[in-house]
């Protein structure tokens, strides 16, 4: 009898075979939908005897649940979650075809490798080589592969939380995007960024409304005039430095790393060290706020009576409401805010069994490994996830070779994942399943 593929063996093959399912999201119901990659997934695991189920919160947007009945299904569940869709790529702008998933240079191409098909794929190979041999985990273990997420998870994470709860019954904690992969520092060391937090969400549409009139006269009153001031105002803002307890864990230890002093006080001189990761972590010592669409008139000569605004604005934990008084202190009395999609900031505490757990698997593949918590300047699901009660992790674990611009593989062009990485991060997950 032929050898049994392990999950080493299996997992390139996967993420190369979802990301040629195009599911990508342009955020709104007119893309492909997750629903080829929904069904690739659940063949594989059907095929060890798994029952998925698939939920379509709208036509083709779809998400799969199963739960792995473990050795003591009394203790409290984990939540294993990635999410199917992809942000939209151009071809043209990139080297090779964005959902070919070609093989170069050690690594895996196309739009998905790095966000989030990597983590798919090697959750998918874990649990089919674990199904092969009959290995069950300490505990229930809930699947949930998910729509929506770049767009929110409004069709996805959010719809399932909402209209099927009892789906997650018993998780206590949750294991995603985006942490436990590799920053190179002296030492022949890599820290290992764990996610223990991310910043809040607030993506808002303003309005200014004027008095319509031409465009030849003297008119105090125009919306354009009043919105651009508002928005040059936020987006010139700079907020005051702000160190969580996630961001100050993670600085001290990169700061220790790097042989240089913390300073409280002057936290970007640490950053600076972190190369291309330092726009990341920059991002998560102050709140943000970042104008990305104008619209106003219809015609060169006539002054609107409404013009509009969007603003993409991102708040630590525990400073929403400082945020918030900020935004509107700005904004003025004459140019109303109204929420296109807001989310809570998420933070949990870098301690406790899951913690060791991910330490020490990540410790038993790379004896050089630093594992420290750090807070996500972008969202995940895991804020839907939070809102069940459950303490959220990031945790997809790469060992990547250090001169890769890994925070920039992110809606990036030419997004790859090296194959050794995904090897490395099979070995490391399989570990971390039997200690969780």
């Amino acid at each position: 009898m032929a050898d049994q593929p392990t999950a080493e063996d299996e997992v390139v093959e996967l993420c190369r075979d979802l990301i040629r399912i195009d599911s990508s999201n342009p955020g709104d119901h007119s893309g492909p939908g997750e629903r080829g990659a929904a069904e690739y997934v659940a063949e594989q695991l059907a095929e060890f005897g798994l029952e998925p189920q698939l939920f379509e919160s709208h036509t083709k947007r779809t998400s799969l649940v199963v739960r792995i009945e473990g050795e003591d299904s009394t203790r409290d569940a984990l939540l294993l979650h990635g999410h199917l869709d992809v942000v939209p790529a151009q071809k043209e702008d990139w080297t090779v075809d964005p959902f070919s998933g070609e093989i170069q240079d050690g690594c895996v191409w196309g739009r998905g490798a790095v966000d989030m098909k990597d983590m798919d794929a090697m959750i998918l190979a874990v649990i089919r080589q674990r199904l092969r041999e009959g290995r069950r985990p300490p505990r229930d273990v809930v699947l949930a592969f998910l729509a929506d997420e770049e767009a929110g998870g409004m069709w996805g994470a959010q719809w399932l939380v909402d209209q099927h709860p009892e789906l997650f019954e018993g998780c206590t904690e949750a294991v995603g995007e985006v942490g436990g992969f590799s920053l190179t520092v002296p030492g022949d060391k890599r820290l290992y960024l764990i996610e223990t937090a991310e910043k809040g969400l607030a993506w808002m549409r303003l309005t200014a409304q004027g008095r319509a009139g031409h465009g030849s006269m003297v008119h105090p009153e125009n919306a354009v005039t009043e919105l651009a001031a508002a928005v040059a105002r936020l987006g010139t803002h700079e907020f005051p430095i702000r160190l969580t307890k996630t961001v100050r864990a993670f600085l001290e230890t990169a700061c220790d790393a790097y042989g240089i002093e913390f300073d409280p006080d002057d936290p970007e001189k640490a950053i600076k060290e972190l190369g291309p990761l330092a726009r990341m972590i920059g991002a998560t010592i102050r709140n943000t706020l970042n104008p990305t669409m104008l619209d106003a008139g219809y015609k060169t000569n006539v002054i609107p009576q409404e013009a509009t605004a969007q603003v993409d604005g991102r708040f630590l934990p525990g400073h929403e409401d400082e945020f918030f008084a900020t935004v509107d202190q700005l904004l003025g009395p004459k140019v109303t805010r109204e929420f296109v999609h807001h989310d809570a900031a998420v933070e949990t505490d870098y301690e406790g069994a899951l913690v060791a757990a991910m330490e020490t698997a990540l410790k038993a593949e790379d004896p050089g490994a630093w594992p420290v918590p750090y807070c996500l300047s972008g969202g995940t699901d895991a804020k839907a996830f939070a809102r069940l009660g459950m303490r959220c992790y990031g945790f997809a674990p790469l060992r990547l070779p250090p001169e890769l611009d890994f925070s920039g593989m992110f809606h990036g062009i030419d997004e790859r994942v090296p194959v050794d990485g995904l090897r490395f991060g099979v070995r490391v997950l399989d570990r971390f399943l039997d200690l969780s």
